[in-house]
């Protein structure tokens, strides 16, 4: 993975494939970029694609107190323009997701389409905000041991493949608890996405497992409700890392709302 300092860490990144399309992958809580690996490989044929670890997720610097979305799109801004890439198809799953909102909010000119799989538009309640700290705080104390135990069940559906289940936990361990915690506050820390839905004005996939138990299909269709033509893929048997789980499915609706970007 190339790696360069930006907006004052060091960020890690995957760039495979080339050509004048660019896709920029964001990816899931508490993963790294490594979870994309079998939508690069379906897509660097003609493409080129990015897919960045956040701070203290995989490879990439130490992160603060907090890694707020504000931050991690800058991040992302940062690398973008290192690369020379002006314009990106983005596709985000989850926190990925909420990173890809909060990228347009910054930057829309920089959309060609965005993906938001396995997500959710909404901020989190003051429960939800209590847990992410509550969290945040055990990660810190008990490590990534236990944020896999805990984590893994929520992430597949029921009775996942035992090497899909042993994928996961190994994109957990590569992390770092602080990297843990601070995604954690960071998502508390979220605005409230619904608002934004209205203002997209490019092309928009959604995505979303059908037994996703942590954002549910019904999430998935107020997103695809929201934003003018989106279009709505459910992808069976999968949970909520729907790519990992179904890559067939996963691969061929992306790769089809890719593909048929205008230039």
């Amino acid at each position: 993975m190339p790696v360069a300092t930006l907006n004052g860490t060091e960020i890690h990144w995957r760039d495979a494939g080339s050509g004048s399309s660019a896709v920029v992958f964001l990816h899931a809580f508490p993963l790294h970029s490594g979870m994309w690996t079998r939508q690069i490989a379906a897509l660097e044929r003609k493409h080129r694609v990015i897919a960045l670890d956040y701070r203290g997720l995989g490879k990439s610097g130490t992160p603060p107190e907090a890694s707020t979305l504000d931050l991690l799109a800058g991040d992302v801004r940062a690398l973008l323009a290192h690369l020379r890439i002006g314009r990106a198809a983005v596709a985000g799953l989850s926190m990925g997701g909420y990173l890809a909102f909060e990228l347009y909010r910054q930057a829309p000119g920089l959309f060609r389409g965005v993906a938001f799989c396995d997500t959710k538009a909404g901020a989190d309640d003051e429960p939800g905000k209590a847990n992410r700290e509550k969290f945040a705080r055990t990660a810190l104390e008990k490590g990534l041991g236990w944020v896999a135990d805990e984590m893994v069940p929520k992430l597949l559906r029921p009775g996942a493949d035992a090497a899909v289940v042993k994928e996961a936990r190994h994109l957990i361990l590569d992390g770092t608890p602080a990297g843990v915690a601070a995604a954690q506050r960071g998502m508390a820390r979220r605005p409230d996405s619904v608002p934004t839905l209205a203002t997209i004005g490019c092309p928009a996939l959604v995505v979303v497992g059908a037994e996703d138990g942590m954002t549910p299909p019904v999430e998935a269709k107020k997103i695809a409700a929201g934003v003018k033509g989106a279009k709505l893929v459910t992808i069976p048997d999968a949970g909520h890392l729907s790519n990992i789980e179904n890559p067939e499915a996963f691969n061929a609706a992306l790769t089809a709302f890719v593909d048929g970007l205008p230039a």
